[in-house]
């Protein structure tokens, strides 16, 4: 895995890249995380034989931070569009967890030449007030949208993104969580207050290009139902891809299911 850095959109955005040259995976991280957290897909075989690039959001990881009112997800989105055209990565499919999966929802209709688009930890909503059937009740969720986190804030969100009893170490999560920028989770609470985000179920249901929905079976945050409960005509396979023994960060839980899913859909874009 490998360290660089962009100007995109006059900001300073950190991101790491992988040593494979099959089709682009652009890797979108999810509220309070950064680009090291897709570390174990980077530097295993899915990164040693497709280009991974993996950045790194304004105010999150390496990145410089952004003024308040660019954290958003038109802001994010903005942000994601313009390093895919910078890193000549376009034609990426692109993956995105938790608030990554908004992020690159958000983007969709500007990425056009998209190969495909893989979310998971996200449900697509159409307004803030879906967000209570989207999101299952865990008060850990309220610690993202806090300005200030202590260690104890920190251990608690980050208990959320994992199965419950899970033996993964925590301080993957909580180091990345007390180095964001407390401006960017005051800032997305008050984008999403404000409406500023599109109809996610409309961008969704008109996608021309196939689009996975991953999901992990002990998941804390998002409602399977909720997903199941959506129609989206180009859902890869026609269904949410349930990954057993994971919670929130199926990635980093269950590394290997999650890599052999991500190359199963590449390899049935064709």
């Amino acid at each position: 895995m490998t360290a660089e850095t962009i100007n995109v959109n006059g900001r300073r955005i950190s991101y790491h890249s992988s040593g494979g040259s099959e089709r682009t995976v652009v890797l979108v991280h999810g509220n309070s995380s950064s680009a090291s957290t897709w570390r174990p897909l980077l530097d295993g075989q899915f990164g040693q034989r497709f280009r991974c690039l993996a950045l790194d959001l304004p105010g999150h990881g390496n990145s410089a931070p952004a003024p308040r009112e660019e954290y958003s997800l038109p802001g994010y989105a903005s942000v994601l569009a313009g390093f895919a055209a910078d890193t000549d990565a376009a034609d990426a499919v692109f993956v995105g967890w938790s608030l990554g999966g908004h992020v690159v929802i958000e983007a969709a209709p500007s990425l056009l030449q998209a190969s495909g688009f893989v979310i998971f930890g996200t449900p697509p909503v159409a307004s803030a007030a879906q967000m209570g059937e989207a999101f299952l009740p865990n008060p850990a969720m309220n610690i993202g949208f806090s300005a200030t986190v202590s260690e104890a804030d920190a251990v608690a969100y980050a208990s959320s993104f994992t199965a419950p009893g899970s033996p993964i170490a925590l301080d993957q999560f909580t180091g990345d969580i007390l180095r964001t920028d407390g401006a960017a989770r005051e800032g997305l609470l008050a984008s999403v207050g404000e409406g500023r985000f599109a109809d996610q179920v409309a961008i969704v249901t008109a996608l021309r290009q196939p689009l996975a929905i991953l999901h992990g079976q002990d998941e804390q945050l998002v409602s399977l139902a909720y997903l199941q409960h959506l129609s989206i005509p180009t859902l890869w396979r026609g269904k949410v891809q349930v990954i057993p023994g994971a919670g929130h960060a199926a990635h980093v839980e269950q590394p290997e299911a999650f890599a052999g899913l991500l190359t199963e859909f590449i390899t049935d874009l064709g």
